[in-house]
């Protein structure tokens, strides 16, 4: 994770963050692939084509994706560590929320995409840090 508060300096609304989240999902369920669907983003999220578009072109704008005009999306170096950085967050929090205080996974992911949101990035790097000591203290 990024040790500065670089990627919150971006200034990314909440809904545009969760669309850069969803294509980097997509891309890792997808082994790894550099080209997203702009459909699968709105089969993911539950929203229509026409929020897709929109949000796209807003991280477009922005510099975190580009998008062929085939439709289809790919992060940039900006986007992919942006991106990266959420989900890592998002794992983080949930591992947190299942593990140390038992809350249902599914509960637990909902609430973690709210949580991811709301935080410094120093304290998700924190976060991580104590989430790793601690799987390591049960592995001893």
């Amino acid at each position: 994770m990024p040790k500065t508060n670089e990627l919150q300096d971006k200034h990314l609304t909440m809904a545009n963050e969760d669309y850069l989240e969803a294509i980097y999902r997509i891309s890792l369920s997808q082994n790894n692939a550099l080209e997203v669907r702009s459909v699968d983003i709105a089969d993911l999220l539950g929203v229509s084509k026409a929020s897709v578009s929109k949000a796209l072109n807003n991280l477009k704008d922005e510099g975190y994706i580009d998008q062929s005009r085939y439709g289809k999306v790919t992060l940039t170096d900006k986007g992919l560590e942006y991106a990266g950085d959420l989900w890592r967050c998002h794992q983080t929090l949930e591992s947190f929320l299942v593990e140390e205080l038992h809350i249902d996974p599914e509960t637990a992911s909902k609430e973690a995409c709210l949580m991811e949101h709301a935080i410094s990035q120093d304290t998700r790097n924190k976060w991580a840090e104590y989430m790793e000591m601690r799987r390591a203290e049960k592995h001893d």
